[in-house]
């Protein structure tokens, strides 16, 4: 059984949790409550396989708070991770330029390949689904961006997810095939 470990970083209020818990299909969160430290959600997708087919996958989502005051835990949060989604809101210009700080510390200096890392542009209900291009700065313009809105187009984020799933599942096969090949030769 493949194994993989996802973060969920971004800036508070940009809807890591409400995004979180519709992927992996667990209870539904309707009021405001910021995470405090780290959450960690386990599940399996029966839409992704690793590329030998036979082998499932289960995965660990770690909803990470977006509050600066729990920096000094982000080494640990990010310990054998396999891959980064950072989310934002997409109706908050300041999001824009936080996103920067946390790609450089949780893809960048984790040495993660920007394939590891996918962008959500969340947009909550009722902000008006603005999915223009976003004025993204280098080297952000370079990842996969995906807009999310939960009320309009629930399925859309859904399945970009799955892709994204398989991508890492696929990344984690490859990465236990060459560490198998390294012991027999």
């Amino acid at each position: 059984m493949l194994k993989a470990k996802i973060l969920f970083v971004g800036p508070c209020e940009s809807g890591k949790t409400v995004l979180a818990n519709f992927l992996t299909e667990s209870s539904d969160i309707t009021e405001y409550n910021p995470t405090q430290g780290v959450r960690i959600l386990e599940f399996e997708n029966p839409h992704v396989t690793s590329n030998d087919k036979s082998t499932g996958c289960e995965f660990e989502l770690w909803d990470c708070g977006g509050d600066p005051k729990f920096e000094s835990c982000w080494p640990a949060l990010m310990k054998d991770s396999h891959g980064v989604v950072i989310v934002f809101s997409a109706d908050i210009p300041s999001h824009l330029k936080e996103i920067e700080m946390w790609y450089s510390c949780f893809v960048q200096q984790q040495f993660l390949q920007d394939t590891q890392c996918l962008l959500i542009a969340h947009h909550k209900p009722g902000s008006g689904s603005d999915k223009g291009n976003l004025a993204l700065a280098p080297p952000l313009n370079k990842l996969k961006l995906v807009h999310s809105n939960l009320e309009d187009d629930p399925e859309e984020i859904r399945m970009e997810f799955i892709k994204y799933l398989r991508s890492i599942i696929n990344s984690v096969s490859e990465s236990r095939d060459r560490e198998e090949m390294s012991i027999i030769t």
